[in-house]
């Protein structure tokens, strides 16, 4: 006996863990959200290219676009032009669109659009960078400045982080000889960079040029530059101007290197305008679009993984555990009298269609008439099988004529009775009739009620919207009910109703 303990209590911790555990995975490592109310950003990116073509000549825009990684994932992706031919190539780690045209003339206008998301992006692969690069040549005056700067530098620095951040800041400080000197007269944020990445090489840090715009609704910009280096494990980025380290969230990597955004041949006066605004979607909706346009999977093994028509279904058998548990606890803790456990259960199915007032009035009416044709049938001292036969044919004679009127009096929600389980109203008719012949026609009407009752606690609880999203979404959670099911069938306490039944003796 100890060890059958032993057993069940380690059944139910198994569950109960995998339980809690698959779902907590779902939830903050998938990022599966738990309500389906909640709503994520998306990112709609309209980058506007004007120039004006040269007559007669052959044009060809060439323009950087975002390399589409994993830190945001592209929903739509749309190349917007008249008459002319479209082409995306990689090149040196860019995605490079090329819009070209035998010929063209005057004003000329092409978008490019994306809309992406950050969220339910795939799993992180791992990324590779360089970790050493040659000196660039420098001599002369140029030379002396750049050690002159890099001794202090090295002092203090311990590592790639704090060297590269140390440069930058001792390059923003312009009132260094040295620094002005390496400038040339031209404090731009370009010629900083430049400078920076002359000490970094002689340094033989390797630094990479970040063009990105920021994810901001309704604000003119255009590209902001950063830095960043490999250190071997993962990409640092660098503010330029502050040397503060760290990508802000809200940036897109939209180009990197020293390539200019746009390259135009045949035309002139080219200019590109950044235009964002940002909209809201449904989650679970988005994660099913994300999970369509990468390689992240993390749907395709879930219950959305399934044809809408069978998801339909299983939205329905899902909550069927729930409605059992509401039976067990009201049985087995509340004490209520009920026909069976399943019977209440598929009762409250019957509800969905039915509404539940319309539902109890439909079974209240079915199963007094099939009690009185019961107990007509009593006389006739007919074998069980042939009296559930005529019993059965009654229903469906019933349910067709309850029917019928219905739809003659315009009454449509009478129709669904139909869809109340024909057998097991048979069978309810056939059990309540043996209880009131065993046990009186009042401990048959308690029986009928207690049934009823927990029909409509459970139809209640089974047709709440957010639970039947989180147990469809998280089908794990069914575990935890399987171990909670496990530990009520060892519990031998008092019965809610019992502890009134009983009230007198326990005083005593």
């Amino acid at each position: 006996m100890r060890s059958l303990n032993l057993h069940l209590k380690v059944l139910i911790t198994l569950l109960v863990t995998l339980g809690v555990l698959i779902t907590a995975y779902q939830i903050f490592i998938l990022g599966i959200p738990v309500t389906e109310d909640e709503t994520d950003d998306l990112w709609n990116i309209d980058a506007k290219v004007e120039f004006q073509a040269n007559p007669r000549e052959p044009v060809k825009l060439q323009m950087f676009v975002p390399p589409l990684n994993q830190d945001y994932v592209s929903l739509n992706e749309s190349f917007i032009s008249n008459n002319y031919g479209v082409s995306v190539n990689r090149v040196d780690g860019n995605r490079r669109v090329t819009w070209s045209a035998r010929r063209a003339s005057g004003k000329q206008t092409i978008y490019y659009r994306l809309v992406l998301t950050k969220r339910y992006s795939g799993e992180q692969v791992p990324v590779k960078g360089p970790i050493f690069r040659d000196s660039l040549p420098v001599e002369g005056p140029e030379k002396i400045a750049a050690e002159a700067l890099l001794a202090p530098i090295r002092q203090h620095s311990a590592d790639v982080e704090t060297f590269i951040s140390e440069t930058i800041k001792r390059v923003n400080n312009t009132n260094d000889d040295n620094v002005k000197l390496l400038l040339g007269g031209d404090p731009s944020s370009a010629k900083k960079a430049a400078v920076t990445e002359l000490l970094l090489s002689i340094a033989h840090v390797p630094m990479e040029r970040v063009h990105t715009i920021r994810l901001m609704a309704e604000v003119a910009q255009s590209p902001e530059l950063w830095l960043r280096s490999f250190n071997g494990q993962k990409w640092l980025y660098f503010n330029p101007e502050t040397g503060e380290q760290g990508l802000p969230a809200d940036r897109l990597v939209w180009w990197t290197g020293d390539g200019e955004l746009i390259n135009l041949e045949g035309g002139k006066q080219a200019q590109v305008t950044f235009s964002l605004n940002n909209s809201e979607m449904n989650a679970i909706r988005l994660a099913k679009l994300t999970d369509e346009n990468t390689d992240a999977t993390f749907l395709e093994y879930s219950l959305y993984g399934l044809p809408l028509q069978t998801q339909q279904t299983f939205m329905i058998m899902v909550m069927i555990p729930i409605g059992v548990l509401v039976i067990l606890i009201l049985r087995n803790l509340g004490g209520l009298q009920t026909l069976g456990t399943f019977t209440p259960v598929l009762i409250a199915l019957a509800f969905r269609e039915t509404q539940l007032g319309f539902g109890i009035f439909l079974f209240t009416v079915i199963t007094a008439l099939g009690l009185s044709l019961r107990s007509y049938l009593e006389h006739l001292k007919l074998q069980m099988l042939p009296r559930l036969s005529v019993v059965l044919t009654f229903v469906v004679v019933l349910i067709a004529t309850i029917s019928l009127f219905s739809h003659k009096l315009g009454l449509e929600r009478g129709l669904s009775v139909a869809l109340f389980p024909m057998v097991i109203l048979t069978m309810t008719i056939e059990r309540l009739s043996i209880t009131w012949e065993e046990r009186g026609g009042s401990h048959a009407f308690k029986v009928a009620i207690g049934t009823l009752f927990a029909a409509s606690i459970a139809h209640l609880l089974m047709n709440v919207p957010e639970l039947v999203y989180f147990v469809f979404t998280f089908p794990a959670i069914l575990l935890i009910l399987v171990g909670f099911m496990l530990a009520m069938g060892r519990y031998r306490g008092y019965r809610l109703t019992e502890l009134f039944r009983f009230k007198a003796f326990l005083k005593d």
